[in-house]
């Protein structure tokens, strides 16, 4: 479109591209989402200090976005976004002046830069509208679907009801029937000036540039020039914290684009290979020592062949071997450490006869025959499954779940005979699946009864 205007001889050197200003207005668009985003990752480390600024957010959007927008606009004649873009905010006049641009460009910078007045109407437009059409926005989202509940929730206030009722009534009327007409009125009205501004119709890309009398241009090296010279005149003593202000404020025209720098950067790390090998490698340098296991029982002394020679027969084990035999391979605790009480899952009979493997293979291959109760060995009535997926009888596994089962105590009966520290701490296995020892949630409740 520019190639067309410059051979019709109305080529203007100072006019932004449409799809200049479409770039800066998505990443302005961009902005409010993003800082959301970030806010709420950190409101989930420190919720008792940031979760009552996520819940106003927009509100501290829309001031902070109107301490930083006012000092661009007074300093570099535009947005923060524009800034990044090289435009600026100029006062729209009646006619051109191509040939003072041409030729006295600080003079026509000086006559067309933003007056008090102007600076807060743009800021209107920059910050309250947008921050307005957010709000209603999420408005309308949370109302539209409370408005087919029915005449119990659309029913008007009674004539004697309060003010404030009858306002909230009146103001979801104006959501579901008034906003949805003016929401397409503000995007057809955008349509319509981008594609006046495309053909060159008019020099406004916004009807409320058009309701300011505000324009966008490209900045210009008198622009440049200017603020260079600003910089250069901030006060360095008197006001000296007003200057400091003022420079961290300019400063986030570097922090932008280098968040956006890291953020693509982590998210090729994190997306590539590289990443990967190099962690593969670190992982495969590093070595570690096995895991101990704290809260076993020592395992009892073992006999010499030297013992075994002069006994000429081994002893039986006592009550306190037994036990410390288990606890060694019962499942551990983790609240208390102990070693759990529980039954091993019946073996296949056809696993059985297979007496030519060894016992380590057999214990790799061996499977649990699902139509025998693991607690009574017996076939399963009333199939009810634990949440770790095995199989019981509806009253064993309640009764095992509750402490009561009749294994459960005997076990702990005999175990308190045992005097021997270490051995005679226990857990029952109550609220625990019998076979892995796990909790189950919900205690009985979490039992599910299996239809065949």
């Amino acid at each position: 479109m520019e190639f067309v205007t410059a051979l019709r001889g109305s080529f203007d050197q100072g006019k932004p591209s449409l799809f200049e200003l479409l770039s800066e207005q998505q990443l302005n668009s961009l902005l409010p989402p993003t800082l959301r985003y970030l806010l709420t990752l950190l409101t989930h480390r420190y919720p008792r200090h940031l979760l009552r600024a996520l819940n106003s957010f927009d509100e501290l959007y829309a001031l902070l976005s109107l301490v930083i927008e006012r000092h661009y606009l007074l300093t570099r004649g535009g947005s923060f976004t524009e800034n990044f873009y090289g435009l600026k905010r100029e006062r729209a006049l009646t006619f051109e002046i191509p040939r003072a641009s041409a030729h006295a460009p600080q003079i026509v910078r000086e006559a067309l830069a933003l007056r008090t007045k102007d600076i807060y109407k743009n800021l209107f437009v920059i910050v309250f509208i947008p921050y307005l059409k957010r709000k209603l926005d999420e408005a309308h989202e949370v109302d539209a679907p409370r408005g087919l509940l029915g005449a119990a929730y659309n029913a008007p206030p009674p004539p004697n009801a309060p003010f404030k009722e009858k306002l909230a009534y009146y103001y979801k009327i104006f959501l579901r029937k008034v906003y949805p007409t003016i929401n397409m009125g503000y995007h057809l009205s955008i349509l319509g000036f981008s594609l006046a501004y495309l053909f060159d119709n008019t020099k406004y890309s916004s009807p409320f540039l058009w309701m300011i009398g505000t324009r966008i241009r490209r900045m210009g090296p008198a622009d440049y020039k200017a603020i260079e010279e600003f910089e250069k005149a901030l006060p360095v003593d008197g006001t000296r914290s007003r200057s400091i202000w003022q420079k961290v404020l300019g400063s986030l025209s570097l922090v932008l684009p280098t968040s956006i720098f890291a953020l693509k950067f982590l998210e090729w790390w994190y997306a590539s290979d590289f990443a990967k090998q190099l962690s593969r490698k670190a992982s495969e340098s590093l070595q570690l020592p096995p895991p101990t296991v704290t809260g076993l029982s020592k395992p009892p002394p073992q006999k010499s062949a030297s013992d075994d020679s002069e006994d000429g027969k081994e002893e039986p084990p006592s009550e306190e071997e037994k036990l410390a035999r288990l606890a060694s391979a019962a499942p551990i605790a983790s609240s208390s450490l102990l070693p759990i009480f529980t039954v091993a899952a019946i073996p296949r009979p056809e696993d059985d006869d297979d007496e030519d493997e060894q016992p380590s293979e057999k214990k790799e291959t061996e499977k649990a025959d699902d139509s025998l109760c693991p607690i009574c060995h017996e076939e399963i009535t009333t199939p009810t499954a634990c949440q770790t997926g095995i199989v019981y009888c509806y009253t064993c596994i309640h009764k095992w779940i509750s402490g009561g089962h009749a294994h459960q105590e005997r076990f702990m009966a005999e175990v308190e005979k045992v005097t021997v520290t270490g051995a005679s701490k226990w857990e029952s296995g109550e609220g625990r699946c019998a076979v892995t020892g796990r909790k189950v949630l919900g205690g009985v409740e979490g039992l599910r009864r299996v239809m065949v």
